[in-house]
C-alpha cells in the first residue's frame, strides 16, 4: 500500500511541476494546487498507514484500548486543506483580476511594466517624449 501511494505521490508531483512550467498562469496554479495534495500525501504517508480503529478513546479509560491511526499527520492535513483552498480562492481571484485588465493569463504577454518595442524603449530612458526613427537622438542631446 505504501509502494503504491509512493508512486502516486510521484506522479502527482510530475505533473504539478509539468503543470508549473507553463505560461499560463491558471496551469501554473492548477500545478500549484496539485503540489500541495501531493505534500499532503506525504503528510498522511509520514504518519504510516496503519488498518487500525479511529482514534477515539471509550469513556472512562485514559488511552486508547486497541492499535489506533495516528490523529497528528490526519489534523496536520486536514489543517493544510484548509489552507490550499483558501490560497486557490486567492489566487484564483488574482488570475481573474489580470484576466480582466490585462486580457491574457499569458506571462509573457503580461507586460505592463515593460516597453514591447524599441522606440517605447527609448522614450521611457531618455525621457524626451516622442522619439523620431528619422533622427535619432545622439549621447549629448540625450544627456548621456
Amino acid at each position: 500500500m505504501e509502494l503504491l501511494l509512493a508512486i502516486t505521490i510521484g506522479i502527482v508531483v510530475a505533473t504539478s511541476v509539468y503543470l508549473m512550467l507553463d505560461r499560463n498562469a491558471l496551469r501554473f496554479l492548477f500545478g500549484l494546487v496539485l503540489l500541495s495534495n501531493a505534500v499532503n500525501l506525504i503528510i498522511f504517508a509520514g504518519g504510516r498507514l496503519t488498518a487500525g480503529a479511529p482514534p477515539l478513546i471509550p469513556e472512562g479509560a485514559y488511552a486508547p484500548v486497541d492499535v489506533v491511526a495516528n490523529a497528528l499527520p490526519q489534523a496536520l492535513v486536514l489543517t493544510a486543506i484548509v489552507i490550499g483552498f483558501g490560497l486557490l480562492a486567492f489566487t484564483l481571484a488574482l488570475v481573474y483580476r489580470t484576466f480582466m485588465t490585462l486580457g491574457t493569463v499569458n506571462s509573457d504577454e503580461m507586460r505592463i511594466a515593460e516597453p514591447r518595442d524599441k522606440r517605447q524603449l527609448d522614450e521611457s530612458r531618455l525621457g524626451m517624449g516622442k522619439a523620431d526613427p528619422e533622427h535619432p537622438a545622439t549621447g549629448q542631446e540625450a544627456g548621456i
